[in-house]
């Protein structure tokens, strides 16, 4: 699998803090390896828009597609609460 930034999602990433920027980078290289991995806490987050959830920390997620066999990163954002 591989990792596709939208313009957006290439944004919000820029936007992060370097702490919370090198953490994005672990988790979106878990998410690569392995959806599944426990951390990620991956899940459909929209069924009927096809969009997933990952955890990048506690208050973050990255919302995003799969298509093929590419993530497409949608969004880095604060968890919705």
């Amino acid at each position: 699998m591989r990792l596709v930034f939208t313009a957006r999602a290439e944004h919000d990433y820029d936007r992060l803090s370097p702490k919370l920027k090198a953490r994005a980078d672990k988790q979106l290289d878990l998410l690569v390896r392995d959806l599944r991995y426990p951390s990620l806490h991956a899940k459909k987050y929209d069924e009927r828009r096809d969009i997933w959830q990952a955890r990048i920390s506690r208050d973050y997620r990255v919302f995003f597609r799969i298509v093929g066999d590419s993530y497409i990163l949608l969004t880095l954002q604060k968890h919705p609460d």
